[in-house]
């Protein structure tokens, strides 16, 4: 209740205004906010930069999980897998700035990525501060988040369906495809829920990571809260992700991802 009461207050707000003059706010009911998000190609083009990154972190984080987690889940032994959750789960204990300052070490001019590269007589990379380097940094970050309801969901994959279809005379490939990859769906649409929903809302990553042209809306909401004092136009906009998660949720729900958490 708290959580809804909330967003029932951040929507309220965001039909206020600012007064331009003492940037105290005007509680006098309009949708001006809502007409800037709409008629300004910035903020247009901002909102459609962060929803790309999300579905790509997400995309690229569903690709990596699942062979992945189908080892964990169908292949691996018990001491393997232990192994494996113990890598899984060890970057969650270290910090999180800890982590993306690793990454921009990485990434940097003189960093490891571009020594390595020249080492072997290859050009730099160069991709520290783009949104190359942001959305690899994103994906790290929320991988554990995909592969852990990804493995719960092929864990629950009955053995005896996998025996059937090696009776039937089915490949492994043609197993994985047409019977473990449709009931492992749920696990990897709540995992996406997870990818998507964080890389909407994060905004160090990409003060930290990205360069020019990488703002995404949180970013613009933290400016608008911190720096322009513009609280009602920051609420405005964030309620461009929640309307998005709202959109999103009802897919997952579809697809079972609410089963799978």
């Amino acid at each position: 209740m708290v959580y809804f009461a909330s967003l029932v207050l951040l929507l309220i707000t965001a039909f206020w205004t600012t007064n331009p003059f003492t940037t105290q706010i005007v509680q006098v009911w309009n949708t001006d906010n809502f007409q800037i998000l709409l008629n300004e190609p910035t903020y247009r083009t901002i909102a459609a930069r962060t929803v790309l990154m999300a579905a790509l972190v997400t995309v690229t984080d569903a690709l990596l999980a699942f062979p992945f987690a189908y080892f964990m889940a169908r292949v691996a032994s018990r001491r393997v897998q232990t192994l494996l959750f113990a890598a899984v789960l060890l970057p969650l204990w270290a910090s999180y700035l800890a982590r993306v300052y690793a990454w921009i070490l990485i990434f940097n001019h003189s960093g490891i990525l571009n020594w390595s590269l020249q080492l072997v007589g290859l050009p730099p990379a160069n991709i520290g501060y783009t949104n190359i380097a942001m959305w690899i940094v994103f994906s790290y970050i929320w991988l554990p988040f995909m592969i852990i309801p990804t493995y719960a969901a092929l864990e629950r994959v009955p053995e005896s369906l996998i025996e059937a279809a090696a009776d039937l005379g089915a490949r492994r490939w043609r197993t994985v495809r047409d019977v473990v990859l449709p009931l492992a769906l749920p696990g990897v649409a709540a995992g996406s829920i997870f990818t998507f929903s964080l890389t909407l809302g994060d905004y160090i990553t990409p003060i930290l990571v990205g360069g020019a042209g990488s703002s995404l809306i949180g970013n613009v909401v933290y400016d608008n809260v911190g720096i322009a004092n513009n609280i009602p136009f920051a609420a405005a906009l964030a309620m461009v992700p929640v309307a998005i998660m709202a959109i999103y949720l009802l897919i997952a729900r579809r697809l079972g991802a609410f089963e799978a958490l």
